[in-house]
């Protein structure tokens, strides 16, 4: 079975990252999660670590699957991040947006990137 994609694309503003964007749209391109063992147990991990994190809420949690917000802490803006399992390739795709605004002062990738370092020390 072919992988299909529930991530949105980036969007034209420079406030959204995705492992599924063009890897020339060095704005928005960012690598994927890579992820040991089971699928599940892979995304149990992930979970994990996202609800450790501050200011977040999951909105849906599915094996292959994860849609959380945060609110930023002055604005209290929300930001989007979704994380999907594409087991054939061994990688979790990853999308992190702001809602509003053009510019996110880089803390989409942040983000992102805390994640797979937080993975990386498990």
């Amino acid at each position: 079975m072919a992988f299909e994609s529930r991530l949105k694309p980036p969007p034209r503003t420079p406030n959204c990252v995705s492992s599924l964007a063009d890897p020339g749209d060095r704005g928005h391109w960012i690598a994927p999660l890579d992820i040991a063992g089971e699928p599940a147990e892979a995304m149990n991990r992930i979970r994990a670590l996202i609800e450790g994190m501050p200011r977040v809420r999951i909105e849906i949690a599915q094996d292959d699957y994860l849609h959380a917000v945060f609110t930023t802490a002055v604005f209290r803006w929300k930001d989007d991040l979704e994380v999907q399992i594409d087991p054939d390739a061994g990688v979790a795709h990853v999308r992190s947006a702001s809602r509003v605004g053009s510019s996110d002062l880089g803390v989409n990738r942040k983000r992102v990137e805390a994640i797979r370092a937080a993975l990386a020390k498990r």
